[in-house]
């Protein structure tokens, strides 16, 4: 893809590429032009997820008499089965709960960690000719941690029995379903990276050789068995029985280097949320690992300006936009890593101090070529439920790139994650390749409060996309006053580039995208400031969240159009 470049337009890129689509699908009487639908809204229950088939196996479970917890674990392994491009139990998983019956919020670290049998020394000597860590095969598979983390909830919140919970997915692996239209794109282009690795072909790919079709009916015959075994002898079928078994002869035949000693010393690992204010409501995300606490430094260092007076679609709240995400990734890049392996500075990343001192960087004619890190002490699924109770989960889980790894035991029918790639290689770095180390974790679930009371699930998925997002809708609903919907639907600006936690080091100021719906005139002014702009498909996230009224106790949920989702309730 070429870029536009500073003050003029490359040979072959028309303005028409450029420039917002004029032509709007639909006409709406209500609401912003962008919307693509209502919100849903329903008084005692709600499950918003990137497919419709396990919106309503949440739904069913809340019928039943389960909670949102239970719900939420239905949902999450029906997921594993109709969406494997984005999540399954061959990876990891974080939640935030919101308890009704305590009031308080808890949140859950179910990332696994890097093989105790690969020291840093052997890994640098195998991956001496890349310079990194590959993205594909054995060598970047790490722990799978959301078996751990579904009974980890289940056993602290859970109300049904496990069997009851996966029943649904079960039957739906075994019978079939037809594949949805966003997935079965996603399928088609994932084969090309995984195909040659054991066991992806069959267990992915259909009777005539090809990946599953929009509408064709897949079945999943070995993920229902291993489904069963779960649901029989709970998370140790995985970590020390059969599973954990199976895992280790398939890696230890395939060259690599998780073994059954991995698995069966794995833990997942209750945190405290970690919140900052951004005009009167509060932002909860997870510490490290994980990357959410960049969404927080984002919002605290816009909160100084005015972003309703510079206009959704203006060049200077899309430039300060940029501009803060850069400095927020430079940190990111720097600091965040395994707490249990260093010091993480957390408190003093998201303070209203440091980033006082980060925003005087902002130059707001100018945009940044190169970020550093402030002096400092010391592809993916979301999905969201909520029930009558009040009780309310954010909940995301992925392979990572997709359909992992491509690393797939075949008898156990899902593909192992591909997370290691997200170590560095460079020595003394925060987030450096050890032996039983979690690696930097993009994956994060949301939550605000509002006057100390529940106010909104949500979360977007997609890699680095995530804290980006996660900072637009709140703006845009505080700022731009867009409904729950809405805030989803508009148009999203989207940094890369940035210094990595991979030791990939910003120097030309990286690329914006815009999606369509900014005008022609924001675009030239950003390339004015020095934006390199770049089109880009596919890569602004995807969006699901529950609101609860704070008067009525209606809950209000959202799920847009850039995936198969649905958000439903009753």
């Amino acid at each position: 893809m070429k870029r536009i470049k500073r003050g003029f337009f490359l040979a072959g890129i028309s303005l028409s590429l450029l420039a917002p689509s004029a032509t709007l699908a639909h006409d709406r009487i209500t609401g912003k032009e962008f919307a693509t639908r209502s919100e849903v809204i329903a008084s005692e229950a709600m499950a918003a997820t990137s497919q419709p088939l396990a919106t309503q196996v949440a739904l069913n479970i809340l019928r039943q008499g389960g909670n949102a917890i239970d719900a939420a674990i239905a949902a999450n392994a029906m997921l594993g089965l109709v969406e494997p491009t984005g999540c399954g139990i061959g990876g990891d998983l974080f939640a935030i709960v919101y308890s009704a019956e305590d009031g308080k919020l808890h949140g859950l670290n179910a990332s696994g960690r890097s093989p105790l049998g690969l020291s840093f020394e052997e890994l640098k000597k195998i991956t001496k000719d890349q310079g990194k860590i590959p993205a594909y095969g054995p060598l970047p598979v790490s722990v799978p941690g959301a078996v751990d983390g579904w009974f980890e909830l289940h056993e602290k919140f859970g109300s049904l029995p496990m069997a009851q919970i996966l029943k649904p997915s079960i039957e739906y692996a075994e019978k079939g379903f037809p594949v949805s239209e966003v997935i079965a794109y996603y399928m088609q282009r994932s084969v090309g990276a995984r195909g040659e690795y054991p066991g992806f072909k069959e267990v992915f790919m259909m009777a005539d050789g090809a990946m599953p079709q929009k509408g064709e009916i897949f079945k999943n015959p070995a993920l229902a068995n291993t489904y069963k075994q779960l649901a029989e002898d709970g998370r140790d079928a995985f970590y020390k029985g059969d599973i954990a078994k199976e895992i280790d002869r398939y890696m230890q035949e395939n060259g690599g280097y998780i073994r059954y000693q991995d698995l069966a010393a794995h833990t997942s690992e209750w945190v405290e949320p970690v919140a900052t204010t951004y005009r009167g409501h509060t932002l909860w995300e997870l510490p490290p690992n994980g990357q959410g606490i960049a969404a927080q430094q984002i919002l605290n260092i816009l909160e100084d300006y005015d972003l309703v007076a510079m206009g959704f679609d203006s060049p200077e709240y899309i430039h300060t936009f940029v501009e803060a995400k850069k400095l927020a990734f430079a940190d990111r890049a720097k600091y965040y890593a395994d707490p249990a392996f260093n010091d993480i500075p957390v408190q003093r990343l998201i303070s209203k101090e440091y980033a006082a001192e980060r925003r005087k960087l902002i130059d707001p004619n100018k945009a940044a070529k190169r970020d550093h890190a402030g002096p400092v002490e010391g592809d993916t699924i979301y999905l969201t439920t909520a029930d009558k109770y009040g009780n309310m989960v954010s909940l995301i889980q992925s392979n990572y790139r997709g359909m992992g790894s491509g690393m797939t035991p075949e008898k156990l029918g899902f593909v192992l994650q591909n997370r290691g790639e997200l170590f560095s290689l460079k020595e003394g770095h925060f987030n450096q390749y050890e032996p039983g180390k979690r690696p930097f974790h993009t994956i994060i679930p949301a939550f605000v409060t509002k006057n100390g009371k529940p106010y909104m699930s949500y979360g977007v998925m997609g890699g680095a996309t995530q804290p980006q997002m996660h900072a637009q809708i709140l703006i845009n609903m505080i700022d731009f006053g867009m409904n729950l919907q809405e805030a989803g639907d508009a148009p999203r600006i989207l940094h890369s580039g940035s210094t990595q936690p991979t030791d990939e080091i910003m120097t030309d100021g990286g690329v914006v995208s815009l999606e369509s719906g900014f005008s022609m005139e924001t675009r030239r002014e950003l390339m004015k400031k020095g934006h390199t702009l770049q089109e880009a498909v596919g890569p602004y996230g995807g969006y699901q969240a529950i609101l609860k009224d704070p008067q009525s106790g209606v809950y209000y949920g959202a799920s847009e159009s850039r995936k198969d989702g649905q958000a439903a309730g009753y």
